[in-house]
C-alpha cells in the first residue's frame, strides 16, 4: 500500500527523535501530525517548516502537520507514536485519555522508565489507557540526525499484537530503514533503558582517558547487566544480543551523537554535571533513569555495579576516578558472576 493511502498517524513529542520519525514517514508519503506541549516550538515549526531547535537543517514536507492542539492531533487517528521524554510520558497519556478512541493503538519510541514508579512504559500505558490498549515499542540503534538525513538504519518493533506489528512494519520498513519484529516487549524496553546508563559510564571512562581496553570491558559488562535485569523482568535472552540490546548499546556508548555519552565525557573530564547537561540542551535519559534502574535492580536482586556506580556519581556520593578504579579491580570470581 502506498503511503498516501494509509491513514494519518500522530507523533506526540517534537524533539529530535519525534521529528526524525515524522520526516521519515512523511517522505514515504504518509500524513504525519506532530504535537508538542510547548506551544512556541510548534508555532516556530509552522512558521519555519523545520525544527530549528532540536533538528535543524531538515525542511518539512507538506505531509508533516505540526499542531499544539492535542484534540486536533488525535482526531480520527488509530495510531499514536509516543516520542516524549520519559519524565512526561505518564502525564501525556493522561492528557490523551479523554480524547482517545477505543481503537487507539500506541507505539512507544520513548526509551526510559516511568519517572514516578520506575515501571516499564508498556505498564504505564496499560495502567492509564487500559489493558486492552494495543501497544508496540520501536527501538534500536538509530540516531535521529542520521534517520533524518536518510542514512541506513535498522530497528526492532516489538508487540504482542500481530496486527499492530504488521501495520507498523508496513509503515516503517524500507531499504534504508530495516524493521525486525519480535513479541518480546519487555526485552526491547529494558535494552533501550539500561544502555543509556551504560553509555554514561563509558563516557566517563573516555573522559578520564582510560583507553579503549577499559571502554570495551565496560560495554561487555554493561551488556551483562542489561541481560541480567532483562531476564529478571521476563525478557528473552536472545533479544539482548540483537539490535535493541547489543546494537543500541554499541551505538550509544561509542559515538558522540549520544547525549548520554557526551554527559559522561563531561563528568569524566571533571566538569559540573548541571552545566554539562545545560550545554547539551536536551533531555539526557540516562541521567533521569539511573536512579530508577538502580531501584529496579535492588527490587529484583540483580547485581548491576556499573549502573549503581553511575547513580552514586550523579548524586555526588562517589568520585568518578575511585568508582572506575573499584569497578575495574573487581575480583575474577565476582566478575564471572556478572558475566553470562
Amino acid at each position: 500500500m502506498e503511503g498516501s493511502q494509509l491513514k494519518p498517524i500522530t507523533i506526540l513529542g517534537a524533539g529530535s527523535w519525534g521529528t526524525a520519525l515524522a520526516l521519515y514517514l512523511a517522505r514515504r508519503g504518509q500524513t504525519v501530525r506532530i504535537w508538542s506541549v510547548e506551544i512556541p516550538e510548534i508555532a516556530a515549526m509552522l512558521a519555519e517548516r523545520t525544527n530549528n531547535r532540536y533538528l535543524p537543517g531538515f525542511h518539512f514536507p507538506d505531509q508533516i502537520q505540526p499542531t499544539a492542539n492535542l484534540a486536533e492531533a488525535v482526531k480520527d487517528i488509530d495510531d499514536v507514536i509516543m516520542a516524549v521524554p520519559s519524565i512526561g510520558f505518564r502525564d501525556t497519556l493522561f492528557m490523551l485519555k479523554p480524547l482517545a478512541s477505543k481503537h487507539l493503538r500506541i507505539t512507544c519510541a520513548t526509551k526510559g522508565l516511568d519517572a514516578d514508579t520506575g515501571q516499564l512504559l508498556h505498564e504505564v500505558v496499560s495502567e492509564v489507557l487500559g489493558s486492552d490498549c494495543k501497544f508496540a515499542v520501536l527501538s534500536g540503534p538509530s540516531f535521529a540526525r542520521e534517520v533524518a538525513a536518510g542514512l541506513p538504519s535498522a530497528v526492532v518493533i516489538a508487540s504482542k499484537d500481530k496486527t499492530l506489528l504488521n501495520d507498523m512494519t508496513q509503515r516503517f520498513h524500507s531499504a534504508i530503514f530495516g524493521v525486525y519484529t519480535t513479541d518480546d516487549v519487555v526485552g526491547v524496553e529494558v535494552g533501550g533503558v539500561v544502555k543509556n546508563v551504560i553509555a554514561l559510564a563509558t563516557g566517563i571512562c573516555d573522559g578520564m582517558e582510560l583507553g579503549a581496553n577499559a571502554r570495551s570491558a565496560l560495554i561487555t559488562w554493561g551488556l551483562a547487566e542489561i541481560m541480567e535485569l532483562g531476564k529478571a523482568l521476563g525478557g528473552k535472552p536472545e533479544t539482548f544480543i540483537g539490535l535493541s540490546g547489543l546494537g543500541d548499546l554499541i551505538l550509544t556508548c561509542t559515538d558522540n551523537q549520544s547525549r548520554n555519552r557526551r554527559l559522561g565525557l563531561s563528568i569524566g573530564k571533571g566538569h559540573n554535571i548541571q552545566e554539562a547537561e545545560k550545554e547539551i540542551g536536551q533531555v539526557v535519559e540516562g541521567k533521569r533513569n539511573a536512579e530508577l534502574v538502580a531501584m529496579l535492580a535492588e527490587q529484583h536482586h540483580v547485581d548491576m555495579p556499573i549502573c549503581n556506580m553511575v547513580w552514586q556519581i550523579l548524586q555526588g556520593k562517589l568520585n568518578a576516578n575511585k568508582a572506575l578504579e573499584q569497578l575495574l579491580a573487581r575480583t575474577s570470581s565476582t566478575r564471572s558472576e556478572l558475566m553470562f
